[in-house]
Order: C-alpha cells, then structure tokens, then sequence
C-alpha cells in the first residue's frame, strides 16, 4: 500500500522516509527503542499503514507517543495526529540558530539522548533535518552512477563519507539521529563498495564492503546488511572468491528472511546466486536461481517499500543474468535475444547501464560471428562513451578491439580506429 498523500496524514510518512525507513524497519526500530525506554509499546505494519494512510489518523496511545516523540525528536502534535491538550508534550526550545535548523527536541517521554551516546560531547546539535539533507545527497548519488558511471560517484561519495563521520565525530544529537547517520554510513559504504567494483581499485571496493557490513550489524539492520552482501559477491566473483560469494548468497537469504524482506530484496539475492553459479560453471544452479528469480519478480507489485540500494531488480536484470549464463556456457546466440531484451528494457538516466548493456551485446554478437551487427552496436556504445567514466566499459571495449583487430575488413578496421580514439586519454 502507497502512503497517503492527504495533508497531515503523510507528515508521518515523510519523517519516515527522512530517517531511511520502510514500513517494515520502521517497526523493528520502534520495538527496539521501546525496549531501550522500558516501554511496553509496539506497532505492526499494518497500524503503521493506518497512521500513514487515514484522516484522520488514529490517535497512538500513550506508550506509543513516546517512543515516536524519542525517535523523531518531535511532538506527536507535528506528526500529523491531532492530539488533545492533557497528552501534549512538554517542549523545550534549544536550537534555533540557522546553523542546526532544529525547533525543539521532546523533553520527559521525548529523552534527549545524545548524553548516552557520547558522554562530555560537545559541538552543534543535528536533528532530522540535517539527516534529511545528507540522506538527499546519498540518493543523488545513485544518479549520478547511473548516468556517469562509478567515477565520478566515487568522488561525491568520499566526501559525503567524510562530512558524515565529521558529525557523527563531533556533534550532539540523539540517539536515533546517530543510529539514522550510522545507517546512512552503512549505506554509503555500500555504494563505495560498487563504484570499486566498477572502477577499481578492488581492495578498496571490498574494504568499503566490509566497512557497509560491518556497520549496519551494529546498529541490527538486516536490509543493509544485505545492500552490502549483495555487492560483496560481485566483488568475491571478480576477485576469483568463488567459495566466499556462495557462502555470502546463502547468509543472505538467512538474514532476508530473518527480517521480513520483500520480493525484490530477495530478487536480488537470487540474481546473485545466479552470478556465482554462473561462474562455477554450475549452469543446473543457474537456472535453478533464475527461476526464484522470476518467482520473486512476478511479486515484486506487492512490495511496499523497496531500498533505494535495491531499485535495480527487475526483469532487465534477469534476462541480463539469462544471457551472461548462455555466454558462460559457450552458447552465445542463446545470449543474444536475452541482450537484446535487456537493452531495449532499459530506461533513460541509465546511460551507464545502457552502455554496459550494448558492450554485452557487442561482444556476444561478435562470438556469435555477426561481426558487422557487433560493430554497429559497439558503435552505439562509443557514441555515449565520452560522458561515461568507468573502468570495467573501458576494459570491455579494449577487449573488443583486440578481437576485431585480428578480423581484416573494412568494418572491423574503422571500428578499431573508432575504439583507439575513444579511449584514448579516457580511464585506464
């Protein structure tokens, strides 16, 4: 279910959103602060639904008041409920002063917390405005990969990176605003993680996968762990950790499950029990993985909140797996059709993808022995390639060049000219 765009109601929402929750992790957040406060209050998802989604909202009762007051750092009165007199809080104002943007912090069943995180800190207050605003520029950040490549991502990324651990260092902020940084370094390191993938270096890219587990264990948020999971297989693959990524797919589906993830969560760990199987040669377990694959996509329309980090997953991504399995197994005009399905699937603001997506192609067609449709389609791929920057398009389009070069026609000799001066001075 959508949350609700009627005025008031979706104020919830958006606090939600802000903080880098779905409904689900919403509720486990909320069943563990209520544990930390000794407060003997809970909400499912579908209560959750109804604060979101009706108007007016069902009033909370008083235990669930304060846990929502101590995990917004707001009265329940600007979350959109319309509370009576005798249950408003006491607000003390503490914190406007343009630099921290923030009103007022709960006091009483609010609990400012920043004390109990870092005793003796000192330094300015961050609520969840400032978290909205770093969070806004972690999600450009998959914009920016998607439509440039893992380069330059790389650079916003260090030092978004470095402006997060600057705050989480040296300022005073509660205790769900320092767990919704943590969740957002997590995350962040999820990405570095990809674009060292993309574009080297690779011990970099596992360090920083490492660094996203390892985070987002601490503060017990099973979708990230699984956000770093799924790129820590890539990166065991390419690395030739075979045993490592089979071992990282099967904990994977452990903690989805353990954490009531959705179909296109668990899409995508299937996607990755494809790639290793894939490249054991194991083409029985690559079929078996791409046929969860379909299961989890054909009900992926009843997914409430996706993960930014999972977004990607859908049937371009399955027939991109299909392909790479036929490529592997040295079937490349099986590979074909799927290639072609994938890359006419592909959205605009993915010219990242899309190029990728055409080099496959290329390349396949050329080992399918239609030369000159591998060419025109590396064309296509060199037409974008100036306003791309990643190291794993130039290798592959490198590697396309050393192939036609050996093929003596006109075609494959303008085409490896083409290649030369486009990569020329471009990545390495």
């Amino acid at each position: 279910m959508a949350d609700s765009g009627v005025s008031g109601v979706s104020r919830l929402a958006g606090l939600r959103k802000a903080a880098g929750y779905t409904q689900v992790t919403f509720a486990a957040a909320f069943a563990r602060e209520a544990a930390r406060l000794g407060i003997d209050a809970s909400v499912s998802v579908r209560q959750l639904r109804r604060w979101e989604g009706e108007s007016p909202p069902p009033l909370p009762h008083p235990g669930q008041q304060a846990v929502l007051e101590a995990m917004f750092g707001l009265p329940l009165a600007e979350m959109g409920f319309d509370v009576p007199p005798h249950r408003r809080s006491t607000i003390e104002r503490i914190g406007d002063d343009g630099e921290v943007k923030r009103r007022a912090f709960v006091t009483g069943s609010g609990v400012i917390a920043a004390a109990t995180v870092l005793p003796e800190q000192h330094g300015p207050r961050v609520g969840a405005s400032e978290v909205a605003a770093l969070r806004t520029r972690l999600v450009d950040l998959y914009a920016v990969d998607h439509r440039s490549g893992g380069i330059p991502a790389k650079a916003r990324a260090q030092q978004l990176e470095q402006e997060i651990t600057q705050v989480l260092s040296r300022s005073v902020y509660t205790s769900r605003v320092g767990r919704d940084l943590q969740a957002m370094l997590s995350e962040l390191h999820s990405n570095q993680a990809w674009y060292g993938y993309d574009s080297g270096p690779l011990g970099q890219a596992r360090t920083a996968a490492v660094e996203a587990l390892t985070a987002a264990q601490l503060i017990d948020d099973g979708l990230l762990q699984l956000s770093a999971l799924e790129t820590l297989v890539l990166i065991d693959i390419k690395a030739d950790r075979l045993w490592e990524a089979a071992s990282a797919v099967e904990h994977a589906y452990g903690v989805a499950g353990r954490n009531g993830a959705g179909p296109t969560v668990h899409l995508v760990i299937a996607l990755r029990e494809a790639n290793v199987a894939t490249y054991a040669g194991d083409t029985t377990a690559a079929c078996r993985a791409l046929s969860r694959a379909l299961s989890y996509q054909g009900r992926a329309d009843t997914d409430v909140d996706v993960p930014d980090w999972a977004r990607f997953a859908g049937p371009i991504e399955i027939d991109y797996a299909t392909a790479d399995m036929y490529v592997r197994a040295g079937e490349p005009r099986r590979a074909v059709p799927f290639l072609r399905a994938a890359v006419d699937g592909l959205a605009g603001g993915y010219a990242r993808n899309t190029a990728w997506y055409r080099s496959k192609l290329a390349c396949t067609l050329l080992d399918a022995g239609e030369v000159e449709e591998a060419c025109a389609e590396m064309g296509g791929v060199l037409d974008a390639y100036g306003e791309i920057k990643s190291d794993r398009l130039t290798h592959r389009v490198d590697a396309f060049r050393e192939t036609v070069t050996a093929i003596d026609t006109a075609v494959t000799r303008d085409m490896s000219v083409r290649i030369r001066e486009a990569t020329q001075g471009g990545c390495s």
